[in-house]
């Protein structure tokens, strides 16, 4: 566990550059839970990511892929109400998940994304449904866009990409696999 405050860490932290360079600092911690290994990171503005897989270097890799302009921090002190959110959404999903979002992506990702936080627990939308909802005059273009956005999702469970299916009820891809989908699926329902 680091125990370094966010001001000291922000001291160790290397100079990039003239004074007037800005560098994004984002801070992350990783934690079990019972979807597996969590990584929760946060800026100045809220959570920006929620990555779920099997281990945590993988997890640090993906972090690093989907920020690479921003230095990351280990900081489980800064970010440790919002992963205790997290664990506990994992465990109970019908609880709900309440934390302040820093979504990052296109105007279209975000409509998708608005459209699919809306979708109640326990309840799924197909990617057709939705597709009507953000363009109802080019569907089959738009299930397109709202597969791509559900995959682009760098905060999983908070924009809940799981509760997006397909039109015949059958479970399609999901960023974090299958069979998390099916376990948030049934822990929804069991509420």
């Amino acid at each position: 566990m680091n125990l370094m405050t966010s001001e000291a860490a922000l001291r160790l932290l290397p100079t990039v550059g003239p004074a007037t360079t800005a560098t994004e600092i984002l801070f992350f911690a990783i934690s079990d839970t019972a979807l597996g290994k969590v990584l929760l990171a946060r800026s100045a503005k809220g959570v920006c990511a929620i990555l779920l897989g099997d281990d945590a270097a993988g997890l640090e890799a993906d972090l690093a892929a989907r920020f690479p302009g921003a230095t990351l921090v280990a900081n489980e002190v800064v970010v440790r109400d919002e992963l205790a959110k997290v664990v506990r959404y994992a465990e109970k999903p019908s609880e709900g998940l309440d934390l302040t979002l820093d979504m990052r992506g296109t105007p279209l990702q975000h409509r998708i994304w608005g459209q699919i936080r809306a979708i109640p627990v326990g309840k799924t939308m197909s990617y057709l449904h939705l597709a009507r909802l953000i363009n109802n005059v080019y569907p089959r273009v738009a299930t397109r866009a709202v597969a791509k956005a559900c995959a682009a999702n760098p905060i999983a469970l908070a924009v809940p990409c799981h509760r997006v299916i397909r039109s015949d009820g059958e479970l399609a891809g999901y960023r974090w696999g299958i069979a998390r989908k099916r376990d948030l699926l049934r822990k929804e329902t069991e509420a």
